[in-house]
């Protein structure tokens, strides 16, 4: 290969990543920057109610926060009403808005004290303008002795989400329950083009079920410590998962979801100055550590086809 010819496919290279790179957005900039860490967004159908995760510094404390639109914009965050007391996180809206899934390890009943393993709950309105109802457990099939996370859900009523099973002896896998004559079936794990003996998590099922969005980490062809692939499900199964790589950083990403056009995800990029020419003053410095950038969990916004990543 002539040497003009292999610097034009690195420009080409390096101008398509630089401007894959321009093309993440910070998402509900002013909102998410209130918090220590920020992770997993829902947005309700109507596109009027978004809800995330607001965590501690260490991740010890976690709870859900709701933040609704006033006219064309979005209003001051709550904490959810069904929240702020135990261990909440990964919102998912039903296909109506009217259910809210989500996880927690909140004792089985009020008059317990211990919290349990890691279940999905659910809480339910009959209104869009109505309060949510208590918690529920959804209970078997779906929840087990073991951790159960991130829940998404097909129209077609089919449940994606994340167990820790350790029988089988591998990390976390992603499973899918099919809605069958108004029940959930037994949980089957989802195949190796999908799972890995490593770590699956964080899986958004697309509506219609044509593309599932999950996290893997430390694969021999990730970015970082943690990145986004998608899987297609085709007449003979789910593809061979690709990486996201429009994307992925080189840090921690996670937690997806679609809406409309527009990827939404998690991530742990830190574009932190570590050099610079003069010293910095003290507005400077402060400035730099409290950069939405930082390192810190944050919410991010990606233009998003899924059609690209099918051949």
């Amino acid at each position: 290969m002539k040497p003009f010819t292999i610097i034009l496919i690195f420009l080409c290279q390096f101008g398509f990543a630089q401007s894959n790179e321009l093309e993440v957005q910070p998402f509900l900039k002013e909102i998410v920057s209130q918090f220590p860490n920020v992770r997993d967004l829902a947005i309700a159908p109507n596109g009027n109610e978004i809800m995330f995760t607001a965590q501690s510094i260490m991740g010890n404390l976690s709870a859900i926060v709701v933040v609704k639109k006033v006219g064309k914009d979005w209003g001051k965050p709550q904490v959810a009403p069904f929240s702020g007391q135990h261990f909440d996180l990964e919102p998912f809206f039903s296909q109506d808005g009217l259910r809210l899934y989500f996880v927690s390890t909140r004792p089985l009943s009020p008059t317990e004290t211990e919290p349990k393993d890691f279940d999905i709950w659910f809480v339910e309105r009959t209104s869009l303008q109505s309060p949510w109802s208590e918690a529920k457990n959804m209970g078997s099939p779906i929840n087990t002795e073991h951790g159960e996370f991130y829940p998404s859900i097909a129209n077609n009523g089919n449940f994606y989400f994340t167990r820790d099973q350790p029988e089988l002896k591998r990390k976390d896998d992603i499973y899918v329950s099919t809605f069958e004559n108004g029940n959930y079936s037994p949980p089957k794990v989802l195949p190796d083009t999908v799972n890995s003996d490593g770590y699956e998590y964080n899986a958004f099922i697309a509506p219609d079920e044509s593309y599932l969005i999950f996290g893997a980490y430390a694969r021999e062809d990730g970015l970082g410590s943690g990145d986004l692939y998608i899987s297609f499900k085709t007449q003979t199964g789910w593809t061979q998962a690709k990486n996201l790589a429009i994307a992925n950083s080189d840090k921690m990403d996670y937690c997806p979801f679609v809406d409309t056009n527009s990827l939404y995800f998690t991530s742990k990029l830190d574009r932190t100055r570590t050099k610079h020419s003069t010293p910095l003053d003290m507005p400077a410095l402060l400035q730099e550590f409290n950069s939405y950038e930082n390192g810190l969990s944050r919410l991010y916004k990606i233009p998003f086809d899924a059609n690209i990543y099918k051949n």
